[in-house]
């Protein structure tokens, strides 16, 4: 015996099932944000750093260190 689900019962599945693992595993999540956000922020920053040339050492260890 096959089982069948029409579309809005697999929605609402679906929706249900997202929302568990959000609640859940919430910090994981938000970990997992905050890596995406710093992936593309350092992507962005190599683009602009190959158009703009080279930087000062001691300004990129300032940055780092969060005096800039």
């Amino acid at each position: 015996m096959a089982a069948t689900l029409d579309d809005d019962r697999l929605k609402a599945l679906l929706k249900e099932s997202l929302l568990e693992v959000f609640e859940e595993r919430r910090e994981d999540l938000a970990a997992l944000l905050l890596e995406v956000l710093e992936d593309l922020a350092l992507s962005r920053a190599i683009e602009e750093g190959q158009d703009n040339g080279l930087a000062d050492k001691q300004d990129i260890l300032n940055i780092i260190a969060g005096r800039a």
